[in-house]
């Protein structure tokens, strides 16, 4: 498969600039992929498709305010900061993305907040964009992480809107989010409501919770042609050993697995085994999924509708097969379904 066939009819105008009221109350639209039919709903009817002992596998990952504002020394020019990673805790050291990144050197100094409340130094250029910050605060580790996620705001992609509210803190989270370090919210997830998980658990559905540290790499533009030529950046991931037992007997026992999201994708077939089952694993996944590729873990999979040439659009396509998710988003966009973070959603079958 090639980069250019990822391409679709887009316009800015497709994208959620907002979310639904209700969680639950966003389009639906389910796709089977052995038939190719399509169907319309609401997302809370979901629970319609699945029943006792299958398994849901959600992202338990939180974001955190990881886009901060300040200025260069001297000059006072305007930099945005995105945290990327935290490198040493002892030391203060993160890697960063910098906006402008050609005003800044190695050596510069940025301020951060009312009175410079914080201090960073540029120790080392990590990538074309990036660069190592050593944040310079007096106090406890505790009081520093406090005072530069205060400083942070909600990292909000921007082709959603330019303006970060205040109600997007809570909005822009699943209602599991439990472990912090994502720069971006796992997406399909955010559809599911108190209301609809109470449902699913009378419902006889059970979870599981896997972390998957969404990074800006997920959104890293695809610029070769060849796929096969093109390289994910790492993200952090754990499946503990009871959510692995979880899935595993659900399997085991003929049940439906369902995968809420490219980010689950992605961390379960990294820590599959051989015998089709996965592993309790903890580390670092850069898998790359795309067509052709043979899926081991989930039978479904929900995304929501993910942007033309991204890489989350090339492992639902590998999952739904090319021809289908292609033609359904021909569909979802005559239809008016919402694109992008806060938009629509997609089960495939």
């Amino acid at each position: 498969m090639k980069l250019s066939q990822y391409g679709y009819e887009f316009s800015p105008e497709m994208i959620a600039k907002y979310p639904t009221e209700n969680r639950d109350d966003a389009r639906l639209m389910v796709v089977n992929r052995k038939t190719g039919e399509i169907e319309h709903r609401i997302f809370k009817d979901i629970i319609e498709y699945f029943g006792e002992k299958d398994m849901f596998i959600f992202n338990d990952t939180k974001v955190f305010p990881a886009r901060l504002h300040g200025n260069k020394e001297k000059t006072g020019a305007d930099i945005e900061i995105f945290l990327l990673r935290e490198l040493n805790r002892e030391l203060r050291l993160w890697d960063v993305l910098v906006d402008p990144a050609r005003k800044i050197r190695i050596g510069n100094k940025l301020y951060f907040g009312e009175d410079d409340l914080m201090g960073a130094e540029v120790i080392d250029n990590t990538t074309s964009r990036g660069r190592t910050l050593r944040f310079l605060f007096d106090g406890s580790y505790e009081e520093f992480k406090e005072a530069l996620f205060r400083l942070g705001e909600t990292p909000l992609p921007r082709w959603v809107r330019e303006t970060v509210e205040p109600e997007d803190a809570e909005r822009y989270q699943t209602i599991f989010a439990r472990h912090e370090g994502a720069v971006a919210a796992p997406t399909a997830g955010m559809h599911f409501s108190k209301h609809l998980l109470k449902r699913m658990e009378i419902h006889g559905i059970d979870s599981a919770f896997i972390t998957l540290h969404v990074g800006l790499g997920n959104f890293r533009t695809v610029d070769v042609e060849d796929l096969s030529k093109h390289k994910m950046d790492s993200e952090q991931f754990v499946i503990s050993p009871e959510a692995a037992e979880a899935v595993n007997k659900a399997k085991s026992g003929g049940h439906k697995v369902v995968a809420i999201g490219t980010t689950v994708m992605r961390a379960i077939e990294t820590a599959v085994s051989t015998n089709g089952m996965i592993k309790q694993m903890e580390g670092w996944t850069n898998k790359f999924i795309f067509h052709p590729y043979q899926f081991t873990v989930a039978d479904a999979m929900v995304s929501n509708f993910q942007l033309p040439y991204s890489t989350q659009l090339m492992m639902v396509a590998a999952f739904g097969g090319y021809d289908t998710v292609m033609n359904a988003y021909d569909v979802a966009r005559r239809e008016g379904y919402r694109f992008g973070t806060y938009g629509d959603a997609m089960l495939i079958l």
